[in-house]
């Protein structure tokens, strides 16, 4: 319906009249042979109705030779899609519409978890913790745009797929991220929000079977997600990976994560994701806190940062030094990193720690407090006036 009328509002709309007229008709009339071409067909209708009763004789005669047009072209564009990528499915070409660069972040997270993920505005905006009424305006300009700057409803043809599908896995992971430590005091893992970002993860990889990066952000969302039981306590506070408890890890989800890790990897293409799957199996792997191959971890962060430097990273490798090498070498480690970090008590917070581990309380106690003063989540915080109160 968005290919063929180029208009999310006008598609949307057209589709939901069709369903209530489904909801009427089929427990009268019985279930059709073809349930999908019923609805399709009763909302192209409703859509043409709409079109000629806001247009006069003639626009209606240019907008149908418009429409007829349209059909062309979209049959012309999933022609020359084929040819290039060999991929002709439409939930694919939805999927990189809502994350066209061209949107900002923000309309882009929130198309997809509408128009592909089908969250009501209601949960999206819950999820990120801003009113409804904010989320709706973000939704209708960001649908306004694709219409307004003619933003084609197609993949992206081969020379332009990297840079825009790094766009699209940026936006799942993204969603992911907030479901994993979320905005929402009350309830600071959303495991609903995680299982849509998995839903689009295992969508993208049924539709891109052969993209490596794919296949590393699903295995990356799933070993990370196995491990959600054990993140929280039944206070609502944080647990840190050395005092999980690993009987509460899905099994099952870190097998799965870390078969698509190897997969990916056999391709000989490493990026990003990847690499951050391969770390994450690692740890779920590891049969306790102490077992885990730090040595080898710290490696791998070591590639992670010629392949997507980044102070993030930077802050990860030096903790992997410091359990691989000892506290002293990983505060060195720590002061080589810039400060400038998204979440910049995660740095005074690490430092808390190997200064703790090295018998320097002192110092310590001041780091927990710097971090203390930089916290934003309200179970990080409670996590880190708890380890001060110890120390």
């Amino acid at each position: 319906m968005i290919g063929r009328y180029r208009d999310f509002g006008l598609a949307e709309d057209s589709l939901q009249d069709a369903w209530l007229l489904a909801a009427e008709r089929w427990p009268v009339d019985g279930w059709p042979r073809d349930p999908a071409a019923w609805v399709y067909t009763a909302a192209s209708r409703r859509a043409i109705d709409h079109l000629r009763r806001e247009s006069s004789r003639q626009a209606r005669h240019e907008r149908a030779d418009a429409d007829d047009r349209g059909r062309e072209l979209d049959e012309l564009e999933r022609r020359e899609e084929r040819w290039h990528s060999g991929i002709d499915d439409d939930r694919l070409r939805l999927i990189f519409t809502c994350c066209h660069p061209a949107l900002g972040l923000e309309g882009r997270i929130a198309l997809t978890l509408r128009s592909v993920a089908w969250l009501t505005t209601d949960e999206i905006a819950a999820a990120f913790g801003v009113p409804t009424a904010t989320m709706a305006q973000r939704i209708v300009r960001a649908k306004n745009k694709i219409k307004s700057a003619g933003i084609p409803y197609r993949v992206p043809l081969g020379h332009e797929l990297p840079d825009r599908l790094d766009g699209v896995l940026g936006v799942v992971y993204l969603v992911f991220n907030e479901a994993y430590l979320s905005a929402r005091a009350a309830e600071p893992l959303r495991v609903d929000l995680a299982e849509e970002a998995i839903r689009l993860g295992r969508q993208l990889v049924e539709l891109m079977p052969d993209e490596p990066e794919v296949l590393g952000l699903l295995a990356l969302m799933l070993v990370h997600h196995a491990r959600s039981a054990a993140r929280f306590d039944r206070a609502g506070d944080l647990v840190l990976l050395e005092h999980q408890d690993r009987s509460q890890w899905d099994a099952e989800l870190i097998a799965e994560g870390s078969t698509l890790v190897e997969r990916a990897l056999r391709r000989r293409t490493i990026g990003s994701y990847q690499l951050q799957a391969a770390i994450a199996a690692l740890h779920s792997q590891a049969p306790s806190f102490e077992a885990t191959d730090w040595a080898q971890i710290e490696q791998l962060y070591g590639v992670l940062a010629r392949v997507d430097p980044s102070p993030v990273v930077a802050l990860n490798r030096a903790v992997a030094i410091g359990f691989a090498d000892g506290a002293e070498a990983g505060l060195t480690a720590l002061d080589a990193v810039d400060d400038d970090l998204p979440q910049a008590h995660l740095l005074a917070s690490a430092r808390a720690e190997f200064l703790l581990r090295a018998g320097r309380r002192d110092e310590a106690s001041a780091q927990f407090r710097l971090a203390l003063e930089l916290v934003g989540s309200d179970a990080e915080r409670r996590h880190l006036e708890r380890r001060l109160a110890s120390v």
